[in-house]
């Protein structure tokens, strides 16, 4: 029996297990999707104080579509051999989806790095809840003043001092100059003080050293500096952009036998854009990139990637949140406002489960099914 190889268990390679089962149908295709953990998370929402609420069994989104879990960690693609190497085992595939997300850009060489704290990954996002429970006023660092980094800091506000290190000159740079002054007005709101400019030079124990020669004091310090695609892109090809993401066609075919979807993907968007490593654009690029990879092998008509409007949406603690649509990111709401829609947001990127049903019909939509997301 023909086989799809999946590899990843967030967004997108759930979403790609969905679309591969969607075009499926009642015909016999073997779909596997390779993922360490038994739980899908949520990584939009690492943000939240109890992280450990962000997360969805695995199992209750891919037993009812019939596609099967293994628990491994891929180290090795061959491409020539058609085989991916998960714990020493290896397991051959007809087409594969890429779809193993991307990780933080840690730092190099900087002294007490061990020290950081991170909302990268589940792990690190509870390893950072649990250093400041039931720390009464306590003092954090966050070193990225992009979209995580705003976040971290907004939300932590709310329990302390937080100060905002970034080496831009401004506050949220790669955010663009629309949103800019709603987001220094949240800051100036909870008190969270900026260096721009400045980077960390060391972190030690209870303190962080600034490269404008201060130090400061800091229950922990979290790094959210840069994103990067996953590894085993370098696996598929040499020619990668830089986020370390495969180039793919609207297809979203990288390969003949290969496909890529999520924060793995540099698919086009439009003319001038590729998409971002969001989920807005991992839940449906995962849908596409898994009903072609299946539809491949069963003389179906591919889809093409065809994405919805772009808009962005930043929860910012007790200030609010603040929602943008289109590249140049105009704001249409902010404060109660944009709070709510982020609110809803975070509703809407959990999936159906139990349902195949409900689960399959998702995978039929690659919108966000939101009043404010038009279509």
């Amino acid at each position: 029996m023909a086989q799809v190889v999946i590899i990843g268990g967030g967004f997108a390679g759930v979403w790609s297990a969905a679309g591969a089962a969607l075009a499926r149908g009642e015909r016999d295709l073997r779909i596997t999707l390779i993922a360490p953990g038994e739980r899908m998370v949520l990584r939009p929402r690492l943000y939240e104080p109890e992280p450990g609420l962000a997360t969805v069994e695995l199992r209750r989104i891919l037993d009812p579509i019939g596609v099967e879990h293994l628990r491994a960690t891929v180290s090795e693609i061959d491409t020539a051999r058609r085989v991916v190497v998960a714990d020493g085992q290896e397991i051959p595939y007809d087409r594969l989806v890429l779809a193993a997300g991307s990780e933080l850009v840690r730092p190099r060489d900087l002294p007490g790095a061990e020290r950081l704290f991170d909302i990268d990954t589940l792990a690190g996002a509870q390893r950072l809840a649990d250093r400041l429970r039931g720390r009464a006023d306590c003092s954090v660092v966050v070193v990225g003043a992009g979209f995580t980094g705003l976040e971290a800091a907004t939300e932590l506000a709310a329990r302390g001092r937080v100060l905002l290190v970034d080496q831009a000159t401004v506050v949220g740079e790669q955010l663009g100059p629309e949103p800019r002054e709603a987001i220094e007005s949240a800051l100036d709101e909870l008190g969270v003080e900026r260096r721009l400019a400045t980077t960390v030079t060391e972190v030690g124990d209870g303190y962080a050293a600034l490269s404008d020669g201060t130090k400061v004091e800091a229950d922990a310090v979290v790094w959210s500096a840069g994103m990067r695609a996953n590894r085993l892109t370098r696996h598929i090809t040499g020619s990668l952009d830089h986020l370390g993401r495969i180039p793919v066609d609207r297809h979203l075919r990288a390969l003949p036998e290969v496909f890529a979807a999520g924060d793995t993907a540099a698919a086009p968007y439009d003319a001038g854009h590729t998409v971002t490593q969001s989920c807005q654009h991992a839940v449906p690029l995962g849908k596409v990139a898994g009903y072609n990879a299946a539809a491949d092998l069963l003389g179906v008509p591919s889809r093409d990637f065809t994405p919805g409007p772009y808009v962005t949406c930043l929860d910012l603690g007790g200030a609010g949140g603040i929602f943008t649509r289109g590249w140049d990111r105009k704001v249409m709401a902010t404060g109660a406002h944009g709070k709510e829609i982020k609110r809803q947001i975070n509703q809407a990127i959990h999936p159906p489960v139990d349902d195949a049903a409900k689960i399959l019909a998702a995978a039929d939509d690659v919108y966000l099914d939101l009043p404010f997301f038009p279509r």
